[in-house]
């Protein structure tokens, strides 16, 4: 075993300094909400709707249970349904293409650019086909995509735009939020996002009345009052405990992405030029706010080995692109279908990033890369 450069265990992700921010606050809420017993459906839902959908500069938030009931709400209220064609990256957490084949609907997968590892607004140019009626694409990592090519493109195909932003919370580009420029766009809370509940939690965010409308009723088993059953819907709430969570973690979020972006910009200053490495891009006019801070390697396995041997976690999203999942199988798309995708699944990795991650920390994991390039990795 090599000689670590610090005895500092680096965790991926620690959620305790952002938890201990809202604790109090957090606490004397939930003990209200226990006198009140109004679990589900409370007042603090509504209030962190209206508080978010004023944070992404949209008329309407609807809370959902997760992520992935925001994506297949937002679409099945845009229209989508059966038959239709939905265009998404291939590299992308799986749950992109999961709501799509719930609606029914056909994923249609093309490739990722090296500029932002988002979509490829070329290649959804060329999978566009009559059945085409939606694209669908993803902030990953916290980089927005080219929005602004994606809706010119859009609007000349006339196709509705569905973003996932489940991972770009205050991201900008262009000058416009995430969240902003799509039809309908979801957001997931999960613990580890950027903007994260206690639990599984999500939401939508959109312009349209209409949109907002049918997904508050999808969410509640597709009732648009009590007891009248307009549509075949689901149990999708926002849970009130998760809304409380979020709604004291909303203010400090900007606060938190800088502090992302600060530990961002030291990696990036300190491992430039270090061995193979292939560092983050950053497109012009683009504001990400780093939900993760992914590197690139030849050596990407060995260098994962060696970083958790000097105690330093790491991560890989996403180890499969979509299209060579056992799930996706079935589209018949095998290796060589997407090539920077591929690429990308095959060299990527994730250093830790979180609020709080502390100077010591940071140089942990630098020192702990530059060592292994050194010692001829």
């Amino acid at each position: 075993m090599p000689n670590s450069p610090s005895l500092t265990t680096v965790p991926f992700l620690d959620l305790a300094p952002t938890t201990a921010e809202i604790r109090a606050a957090f606490l004397d809420d939930l003990d209200a909400l226990l006198d009140s017993g109004a679990f589900t459906n409370g007042a603090p839902v509504a209030a962190f709707e209206d508080a978010f959908a004023e944070y992404c500069g949209t008329s309407h938030c609807v809370g959902v249970a997760n992520g992935l009931d925001g994506l297949r709400l937002g679409l099945l209220a845009a229209g989508i349904e059966p038959g239709d064609e939905v265009i998404l990256p291939a590299n992308t957490f799986v749950a992109t293409a999961e709501a799509v084949s719930q609606t029914g609907a056909t994923p249609v997968l093309v490739d990722a650019s090296l500029d932002d590892y988002n979509i490829d607004v070329d290649a959804i140019a060329a999978a566009v086909t009559e059945r085409t009626r939606c694209v669908l694409p993803v902030h990953l990592y916290g980089q927005m995509a080219d929005m602004r090519s994606v809706l010119a493109l859009s609007e000349r195909h006339g196709l509705s735009v569905i973003e996932d932003a489940c991972q770009a919370h205050g991201a900008t580009r262009s000058g416009v939020r995430a969240g902003a420029a799509g039809l309908v766009s979801a957001f997931s809370f999960y613990p580890g996002k950027n903007l994260g509940a206690f639990g599984d939690a999500g939401a939508i965010v959109t312009d349209d009345p209409a949109i907002a409308e049918t997904v508050r009723a999808l969410r509640e088993h597709g009732q648009q009052a009590k007891y009248q059953h307009h549509l075949i819907g689901y149990t999708a709430r926002l849970d009130t405990i998760q809304a409380i969570a979020l709604a004291h973690k909303l203010p400090l979020l900007d606060g938190w992405n800088a502090q992302r972006r600060d530990i961002a910009a030291f990696y990036s200053n300190e491992l430039d030029g270090v061995g193979d490495l292939t560092l983050p891009p950053v497109a012009a006019d683009s504001a990400p706010v780093w939900h993760l801070y992914v590197i690139r390697s030849g050596r990407r396995d060995a260098l994962a080995a060696d970083l958790r041997e000097h105690g330093v976690a790491s991560g890989l999203h996403y180890p499969e692109p979509v299209h060579l999942t056992r799930a996706y199988s079935s589209l018949g798309l095998g290796a060589g279908s997407f090539p920077v995708a591929e690429t990308l699944a095959g060299e990527i990795l994730s250093l830790p990033i979180f609020p709080g991650m502390d100077e010591e920390q940071m140089s942990c994991v630098v020192d702990a890369v530059k060592d292994f390039f050194a010692r001829g990795g």
